[in-house]
């Protein structure tokens, strides 16, 4: 598969300058990609985010030389890119919860993480219903924080961040201002993605001639060309997963920088709710 081998050849860049510089551009184009589509794509495939895995791989190495030889830590350190002995000795004793110097130290437990390949993995037949929309642009408001990179750490941000706007009744602010029922569902925006997180605001789409209240952030979406996928039951997580891992690899579109959305339809308290997600998108 041509989309296998160019993520592969990424990953084989990567692996053979992790003692040098390395372009995430020089990667995306060797993925045949956007630099931002290839790094949303390897954060979603790979669960953690490109610079993360990029300082595991470097720190790993770092360990195996400092164990295997008699290299001094300055040396190792200004070879995979610290600054400084003090700044290298944070990294790895973060990683590896352990000094430097402790790791030529015989019974000291180290942490190594192996280079990551792609490969195809049968998933099933379950099929994915999507559409390809064209809209113009539209602006949203609502009330927004800042969700980590990290998976497992944006998996309990986002509920605790659902649950302290139910708590200060943002869903019913928002329905109220709107003339809608208090109960029906508003959405949530994605953007800003860098390699740290992302803003997530919790909105509704904002009518011309609504005035919004400070405690309310403005947010202009432009036109675009959206991917948008039917979640049944608003079971988010496992179909943003299914989208990166099963749908982009094969359908010759990628993402572009933007607003992404997750539509939630009906009536909150409804247990057969129907959702949405929403993904900007180009032809390579």
């Amino acid at each position: 598969m041509d989309w296998l081998d160019h993520m592969n050849a990424a990953m084989d860049y990567i692996e053979a300058h992790l003692a040098d510089e390395i372009s995430y551009d020089r990667a995306a184009r060797l993925a045949c990609c956007s630099t931002y589509h290839f790094q949303r794509m390897f954060s979603y495939l790979a669960g953690v985010p490109l610079a993360e895995y990029i300082r595991r791989r470097r720190l790993t190495l770092a360990a195996f030389e400092l164990r295997g030889g008699k290299c001094k830590v300055i040396d190792v350190a200004l070879k995979y890119g610290y600054e400084s002995p003090e700044a290298f000795s944070r990294a790895f004793k973060k990683l590896h919860g352990a000094m430097p110097l402790a790791a030529r130290e015989a019974g000291v437990p180290l942490k190594a993480y192996p280079r990551m390949r792609f490969h195809i993995t049968i998933q099933g037949d379950k099929e994915m219903n999507y559409r390809i929309l064209q809209r113009g642009g539209f602006r949203v408001f609502g009330l927004a924080t800042t969700i980590s990179a990290n998976q497992e750490e944006a998996f309990v941000q986002v509920p605790e961040f659902f649950r302290r706007c139910d708590e200060e009744q943002v869903p019913d602010a928002i329905n109220a201002l709107l003339g809608r029922f208090a109960d029906n569902y508003t959405l949530s925006a994605l953007y800003d993605h860098t390699e740290e997180g992302h803003k997530y605001m919790l909105c509704q789409f904002l009518p011309q001639g609504i005035a919004v209240p400070p405690r309310f952030s403005v947010l202009d979406v432009p036109a675009a060309t959206w991917a948008v996928f039917d979640v049944p039951d608003c079971d988010m997580q496992p179909m943003w997963k299914r989208i990166w891992q099963e749908w982009f690899p094969a359908s010759g579109y990628e993402a572009v920088e933007g607003v992404f959305f997750e539509m939630y339809y009906g009536l909150a308290h409804h247990e057969n709710g129907f959702g949405e997600i929403w993904i900007p998108v180009k032809r390579p």
